[in-house]
């Protein structure tokens, strides 16, 4: 049920920068979901959809690309990329790492009528 929410969220703040703008339509909201959250991009472009349905954003597609996200190692120093939400390092073993990136899922733009 998280996409679900998450669908509704990025739909909420679709029609209010539509809103903001004095736009009739929504017709695309493109963005990221970064790889550590393990969120399903489909998942959440298809509860976008449902939950768009009788609004001005009816019928927009939700375009989410997977960002790929590195850590880095804070007692060995190695990048890598780490397992789902496991910051465990490959090298050494260690679970203290620092995050190369982005978490979470953003916005980067909107194509309005």
């Amino acid at each position: 049920m998280h996409e679900s929410s998450l669908g509704k969220e990025v739909l909420r703040l679709a029609l209010a920068r539509a809103n903001d703008e004095g736009a009739a339509r929504v017709r695309a909201v493109r963005g990221w979901v970064a790889e550590t959250e393990q969120l399903d991009p489909g998942a959440i472009a298809f509860h976008f959809a449902a939950h768009a349905r009788g609004t001005k954003a009816e019928g927009a597609r939700l375009d989410l690309v997977l960002l790929r996200v590195e850590a880095e190692c804070r007692a060995c120093r190695k990048t890598y990329r780490p397992e789902q939400h496991l910051l465990l390092c490959p090298r050494c073993g260690s679970t203290e790492a620092t995050l190369l990136g982005p978490t979470g899922l953003g916005i980067d733009c909107m194509e309005v009528d």
